[in-house]
């Protein structure tokens, strides 16, 4: 009998190799109840939840998805540091039953850690398609873990985890996890390193994990066994003596063995646990598809539909709906313009908040119907195939495969995009990937394409938010070429990337991804974009008693003396104002034209329609989309390529550079629009 110890707080880990369902279970276990945002000191997303049920309290952490705990990456770094430093009650490892091998290599670095664990074997209706039955008695046997069956995108066995979870937090670490054992020579080694190494009593890690990652020559491991041991220089050396006499006797680097070990362990255990009820060899659904969606001739043109079906969902799906949303606000204008007398409260709120809010605001139901969109290619697996589809023309463009991947997340926000860059092996690959990423139209660009779209090119508007986009693409393509011959003139580093079996996205989890992403879109609206209506109304009308918004108001100031710069490009001071607070966010810039434009006084986006269809013509409403998207990143980009290259040269290039190119693409827009008639 173990000892029940009821915690008041139960502090649960989610481990598991990407694309192993590991956020669907996630999601299933913890709902709305969750929140996002950055582990301490890095970049990289951290996802958490605080969940009550069976009358107790789980702490739910979702660390990165790894396939090791070695430290080759950040994301391994942060979920073995989590595991190692933050009292985790209970590990739940989830593995795609469906693809035993790969996913248990993980598995075998958690049961070393020696903390209470549990075994979420998740699809598992999926590994029965494919004839695999899986004895889970006997791979909790061989394990000494608990092994509980799963299907995540249906809820099933979330329960189960959890009741697991209480008993096993409770009961403390009634059986220790029967850890993968390693070739005699080696555990007799490791053996006698613990019985000559003193170790203070104090170790914070489990001592033979650390042993085993030392002779594995993990730096990290190294650097605690040197603080954990009496003697840490002599512990060290001790190591290595025992690394050098070991690699002599396998005649092999002593990492590879080990590694070798695992997975002469993990392929003991498949042929105990697993039997194969059908045919191995027949052709899987995602194969199936694969054969179309992948095809050497088809596969670019179904993505390239894929995209343009998208655009125009966004636009005329998405664009029902915020007619309805804009009636709402151009009703909230009347009133208030109605109740109250004329003066700064009324002008501040139809001009200001309404104005720019309100102007931003309407466009919320195309963006929410391009999140739905992408959410369910990305939760399908497709959108990890585009980047494989991609992969052959950006390497004859000299750009990494890989590279096609922040780009595609480039199209929701450029901040998560320019971080996504670390997934590349090369430093040379990151930073060019991180220069060119900047050119994806994010969904906060959107509402400027769909604004100008709307009041010029309502007929083919899909097709021309669709061009825009694809421009940004050829931009950087080219530009990536450019800089790969230029300043990054090493080869590519090959690509190779898991593709995931294809799944349909759950509606629970697909809301939970749509509302963290328009949560965010609207918290903008309701912080950024108001402050800088506010300062855009001051400025519009300070001095006090000079037409709002006139040459002789401090906005108009401003721009007069930037309208030089834009009017080569057939625009006037307004856009230029708009341009410069859009350095802020995309957002304001439509907000900006809101109250310069007068909108507030029409009421929502139809006055701003007729506004802007007075201030433009088609050719220069083009020319100032084409700027939106290529000139300088917002703030929250440009601190984000900060952080991520750590130089402040390679930051100042790169607005540098985005700010000539824009210049000089919308200059040859503008002119060779002139020339060939349109206006």
């Amino acid at each position: 009998m173990c000892a029940v110890d009821t915690k008041a707080e139960i502090v649960v880990a989610l481990a598991g190799n990407p694309n192993s369902g590991k956020t669907t279970v996630f999601n299933e276990m913890t709902g709305a109840r969750q929140h996002v945002g950055n582990w301490p000191g890095v970049t990289v997303e951290r996802k958490e939840g605080v969940v009550k049920k069976f009358g107790r309290t789980f702490r739910i952490v979702d660390l990165p998805g790894t396939y090791s705990l070695s430290a080759y990456s950040q994301e391994e770094v942060i979920a073995r540091d989590f595991l190692l430093e933050n009292h985790v009650d209970v590990i739940v490892n989830v593995v795609d039953a469906s693809n035993l091998e790969r996913n248990l290599y993980l598995t075998t670095q958690l049961l070393e850690l020696g903390i209470s664990t549990v075994i979420s074997l998740n699809m598992i209706d999926m590994a029965e398609r494919r004839g695999k039955w899986i004895n889970l008695e006997k791979l909790a046997q061989l394990t000494g873990v608990a092994v509980v069956p799963t299907v995540g995108h249906r809820g099933e066995g979330i329960d189960a985890i959890l009741q697991k979870v209480i008993e096993l937090a409770d009961c403390g670490l009634c059986e220790s996890p029967r850890s993968a054992r390693h070739n005699p020579e080696i555990e007799i080694e490791v053996s006698n390193l613990h019985q000559r190494l003193q170790i203070k009593q104090d170790c914070a890690v489990p001592v033979r994990w650390m042993l085993i990652k030392a002779l594995e020559g993990d730096a990290e491991a190294r650097r605690r066994l040197a603080v954990y041991a009496v003697d840490g220089e002599d512990a060290l050396q001790e190591v290595d003596n025992t690394r050098r006499h070991l690699e002599q006797h396998f005649g092999d680097e002593l990492e590879a063995v080990i590694a070798g070990g695992r997975y002469g362990f993990i392929g003991g255990l498949l042929r105990e646990v697993v039997t194969h009820t059908g045919s191995v060899d027949r052709m899987t659904m995602t194969d199936k598809i694969d054969s179309i969606l992948l095809h050497r001739v088809l596969g670019l043109p179904i993505f390239l539909a894929l995209m343009w079906f998208t655009f125009m969902l966004t636009f005329d799906v998405g664009g029902m709906f915020a007619n309805w949303l804009d009636a709402g606000v151009t009703s909230l204008s009347s009133w208030i313009a109605g109740a109250l007398p004329p003066g700064p409260i009324s002008s501040l709120l139809t001009h200001g908040v309404i104005a720019g809010v309100g102007g931003v605001v309407v466009f919320m139901p195309n963006i929410v119907v391009m999140f739905i969109i992408i959410s369910f290619l990305e939760g399908s697996g497709y959108m990890a195939r585009a980047a494989f589809l991609m992969d052959r023309t950006m390497h004859v463009l000299g750009l990494h495969g890989k590279s096609f991947i922040p780009m595609l997340m480039g199209f929701g926000c450029n901040v998560p995009a320019v971080m996504a860059a670390r997934t590349l092996e090369t430093p040379e690959d990151r930073l060019l990937t991180i220069l060119i990423t900047p050119l994806m139209s994010c969904t906060a660009r959107l509402p400027i394409y769909i604004l100008f779209t709307g009041v010029f090119f309502s007929r083919n508007g899909a097709m021309i938010i669709f061009s825009i986009y694809a421009l940004g693409v050829l931009l950087a393509v080219v530009s990536g070429k450019l800089f790969r011959k230029v300043l990054f003139p090493k080869s590519v580093s090959p690509f190779v990337m898991e593709l995931p079996p294809y799944r349909l996205p759950t509606l629970k989890g697909t809301i939970i991804h749509v509302w963290e992403r328009t949560s965010l879109f609207l918290s903008k609206a309701g912080t950024v974009v108001l402050a800088a209506s506010v300062i855009i109304w001051a400025l519009g009308s300070l001095p006090w008693g000079v037409q709002f918004g006139g040459p002789q108001s401090l906005i108009g100031h401003l721009g007069r003396a930037a309208e030089p710069l834009v009017r080569p490009l057939g625009l006037d001071w307004r856009a230029a104002v708009a341009l410069f607070f859009g350095l802020g966010a995309k957002e304001i810039v439509v907000s900006t034209l809101g109250v310069l434009l007068g909108s507030g006084h029409s009421g929502g986006s139809v006055g701003l329609q007729k506004s802007v269809a007075a201030a433009f013509t088609p050719l220069s409403a083009f020319t100032f989309m084409v700027l939106s998207l290529i000139y300088i990143p917002c703030i929250a980009t440009i601190a984000t390529i900060k952080r991520e290259t750590n130089s402040w040269k390679w930051t100042a290039f790169a607005v540098g550079y985005s700010l000539t190119l824009a210049y000089a693409v919308a200059f040859m827009v503008y002119r060779f629009g002139l020339l060939a008639g349109f206006k």
